[in-house]
């Protein structure tokens, strides 16, 4: 019985796994890149404000400050 089900979970699996496919449009190879690009500067955006929460230094929160600022000048860019 346990077998069984696992082939319907695994059959129901492939067959989400076309639907989804074909409901969601291609990228091409410049899309792709550029949403990769966005998705690494938003990564490093939540990480450098988590530093920034965390940061004593003065120097430091400047620092941090300026790379927040050119990461959010890159994103509208990208955009």
């Amino acid at each position: 019985m346990a077998r069984g089900w696992e082939s319907k979970s695994v059959e129901a699996q492939m067959e989400e796994a076309e639907v989804s496919s074909v409901s969601k449009p291609r990228l091409s190879a410049q899309e792709i890149e550029q949403k990769q690009k966005v998705d690494t500067l938003n990564l490093a955006k939540k990480k450098l404000q988590a530093d920034l929460e965390r940061a004593s230094s003065d120097r430091h929160r400047q620092m941090l400050t300026r790379s927040l600022d050119e990461i959010d000048n890159q994103l509208k860019k990208l955009q």
